[in-house]
This record gives C-alpha cells, sequence and structure tokens, in this order.
C-alpha cells in the first residue's frame, strides 16, 4: 500500500486527489504568521463562497497570476480595466462581485497593516494569539462558525471587508492554523499540536 492509503486522514478529504492530499498534508492548519499567506487564504476563501474548497484549489495557481502574486500594494492598485480583464481570465472564477472584493480588501488588509503592525497581530488576536485546538471525530462534529469566527467576521465587515461571513472566516481560520480541526485520528493532528506546541 502507498503512504497515501495508509495515513489516516480527516473525513472531509478526498484522498483520490493528490493535490487535496498535498494541501492537507502540508498546509492546512498549520499556523500562519506571514501577511503575504494570509492574504493569499484571505482571498482564495472569499473566492470560495458558495463553491466547495477544491474548485478554488484547482484554481490556485490562476489567482497567484491574476493577483500579482498577492502582492497586497499591487492587487490593491488595480482598475476597472484589470477588472474587465480578469473577467475573460479562466484561470480563476469570473464573478465580478467576488473580483472587486478582492482589490477591495487587498486596500483593507493595508489599512489594518499600518494600524496594526501587520495583519497577523490584527487577527491572531482574535484566539488571543493561540491555536484552538478542537477535537473532531466524524464528519458530523464538525462546525461552520464558532464566536471567534463571529468576531472576526463582524470586525472585517466593519473595516469595510466584503466576502467575509463567519463560516468564510472560520475556514480561514482553520487554514491559517488559528484553529487545529484536523480530526482526532488524523496522523497531522499531533505533528502539528506537538510542533507548535498547542
Amino acid at each position: 500500500m502507498t503512504e497515501k492509503a495508509t495515513k489516516c486522514r480527516c473525513p472531509w478529504l478526498d484522498t483520490s486527489k493528490d493535490d487535496y492530499v498535498k494541501y492537507h498534508d502540508q498546509e492546512w492548519g498549520v499556523p500562519v504568521h506571514d501577511d503575504v499567506k494570509l492574504f493569499e487564504y484571505l482571498t482564495l476563501e472569499s473566492a470560495q463562497a458558495g463553491l466547495s474548497w477544491y474548485t478554488i484549489l484547482k484554481r490556485r495557481q490562476g489567482y497567484k497570476n491574476a493577483f500579482k502574486q498577492f502582492d497586497v500594494h499591487q492587487v490593491a492598485k488595480m482598475t476597472e480595466t484589470d477588472v474587465e480583464q480578469l473577467m475573460r481570465d479562466p484561470g480563476i472564477i469570473r464573478n465580478r462581485k467576488k473580483i472587486e472584493a478582492t482589490i477591495n480588501n487587498a486596500q483593507r488588509f493595508i489599512e489594518i497593516q499600518h494600524e496594526f503592525g501587520s495583519f497577523s497581530i490584527y487577527q491572531w488576536q482574535f484566539v488571543n494569539n493561540k491555536t484552538i485546538v478542537n477535537t473532531p471525530k466524524t464528519l458530523e462534529e464538525y462546525q461552520a462558525t464558532s464566536k471567534e469566527s463571529d468576531a472576526f467576521s463582524k470586525d472585517l465587515k466593519k473595516r469595510g471587508f466584503k466576502f467575509v461571513g463567519s463560516t468564510i472566516c472560520y475556514a480561514h481560520m482553520q487554514a491559517c492554523g488559528m484553529i487545529n480541526d484536523h480530526s482526532m485520528n488524523c496522523y497531522r493532528k499531533q505533528q502539528i499540536t506537538k510542533q507548535f506546541n498547542q
């Protein structure tokens, strides 16, 4: 049997998709404090609204190309002409409101960086700078929101962000390690917990 087949992973993961497995094994739930990566995750999660995560994951490189390698300052300067070009870009989901939201969110992201020193400092305050470790065992035990994602979402909206509902914020928090939601029998649960002393 292959290593992919023998390791126990989260119940939501489709292990037939190698890129999905790689994302689960190498990124999902690992604490992130780099603002470029946080802007990438926030952009991708916002694009996911109403869609499956895998739909966006397959287009990740397309989003990276479309949005200037997730350089927040370059994205913040994008114009209506750029929006029109992106509406013809097959590498991303061609939804005008989501494209415009990404540019808007980049501008708001920079405002937070100026206020707090980094987006990471701002973001991690919603979990008191410590990963929340949940203990799901089955798919049914996974939650879609929390009081922390509610607060994060509410504050982002107050600051003018778009496509940042509590469910999107919760998914973002899972992705960047603010929440460790690997299932109790997933091999990554203990690895991440031990590595980051959660």
